[in-house]
């Protein structure tokens, strides 16, 4: 049995659908977005580099993942995303970026996520999916016996003063996502 820190085997891989392809060179909307810690933050100000890493939903130890959720291409992967995020931290501050990660899930379940998980950098809420309207961010339907959600499709944005200047998706395996980060601004020094 894995748990939510550990990818299965023979995950299904998420195909490139193109619905990410006309992100790069956009301008992050001037919305304001829920954050652990209980501020908000408008991400069409912020400066510098930024990271924002989009998933669809964290799982919680002792709560069961919807069924089917290791069948869905992309759906499972969230918390180790988030750990190697975590894990890689200081070598993103390194390179003078800052990082966010991003879900429809309320503030209040990302902030269960965010200290257990003992993340240095916070979580945004997008329980409206404000900014899939926005910027036109792919999502998929989830269906269980208690609910139907909208969730996003794992993408990473990275942001410079306000634009998109890369986009990675599809992401798979997302474990490997922030060193794939680390690698593209490195080797993009001009970014």
């Amino acid at each position: 049995m894995t748990t939510h820190n550990e990818l299965p085997k023979n995950l299904p891989a998420p195909t490139d659908d193109d619905a990410a392809k006309h992100l790069e060179g956009l301008a992050l909307p001037p919305i304001s977005l829920h954050v652990t810690g209980g501020k908000t933050i408008n991400i069409g100000e912020l400066h510098g580099l930024t990271v924002i890493y989009i998933y669809p939903m964290t799982g919680q130890p002792g709560v069961p993942l919807p069924d089917g959720w290791d069948q869905i291409p992309g759906a499972r992967g969230c918390t180790p995303q988030s750990c190697s995020f975590r894990d890689h931290f200081l070598s993103l501050q390194a390179l003078n970026t800052n990082v966010f990660g991003l879900s429809s899930q309320n503030t209040d379940y990302q902030y269960e996520v965010w200290h257990r998980l003992h993340l240095p950098f916070p979580l945004l809420s997008d329980p409206t999916l404000h900014l899939k309207k926005l910027l036109q961010l792919p999502t998929f339907e989830v269906k269980t016996a208690i609910f139907t959600a909208e969730l996003y499709k794992r993408l990473t944005l990275i942001i410079k003063e306000g634009l998109i200047v890369k986009v990675f998706y599809p992401v798979f395996p997302p474990d490997q996502n922030a060193q794939q980060v680390i690698d593209w601004l490195t080797n993009n020094p001009q970014h």
